[in-house]
């Protein structure tokens, strides 16, 4: 079996999207099958390609949920039946400890994403977290954990803003 963990920008250009999916998929085939477990915290963006991407090379996919109002908190109506999509189509949902989204409870779940795999995909364009518990950090913690990290930035990836 193999743990796969997520990290990545949400903000990526809608122009990206499919060629990060694809990327995705390429750097999961070696993993492809029942053996193949993801974490993901769902969030939109990079969370949510890998989630699908993991399902379709068939594996499992488990969450980890920052806070318990985490889908009222900050997953748009207009994404939500994406976001349930996945959720209900998961192994596992685990809620960190917190009753409101907040940086902390990003980094918490960031921390308990690293616990749980053997590898971090990063869709991470190089530049430093825009705050605590960001892409960035994701990637420094890992590495700091001796977590093999790949960072997944293709030609035409991109991000809004």
């Amino acid at each position: 079996m193999t743990r796969i963990g997520i990290t990545g920008h949400s903000n990526l250009a809608a122009g990206a999207v499919p060629v990060v999916r694809r990327a995705l998929g390429e750097a999961l085939a070696p993993y492809a099958g029942n053996g193949l477990v993801g974490l993901s915290c769902l969030a939109k963006g990079a969370d949510q390609l890998f989630a699908e991407a993991v399902l379709e090379a068939g594996g499992r996919l488990e969450v980890v949920l920052p806070s318990a109002d985490y889908r009222e908190a900050k997953v748009a109506p207009a994404e939500r039946d994406a976001f349930d999509g996945l959720l209900i189509r998961s192994d596992l949902v685990r809620y960190m400890p917190h009753r409101t989204a907040s940086e902390a409870a990003y980094a918490e779940a960031n921390a308990a994403v690293l616990a749980g795999v053997d590898r971090l995909f990063a869709v991470w364009d190089g530049r430093p977290a825009g705050g605590k518990g960001g892409t960035g950090d994701a990637v420094e913690a890992a590495r700091s954990a001796g977590v093999p990290v790949d960072v997944i930035w293709p030609d035409g990836a991109a991000r809004e803003g």
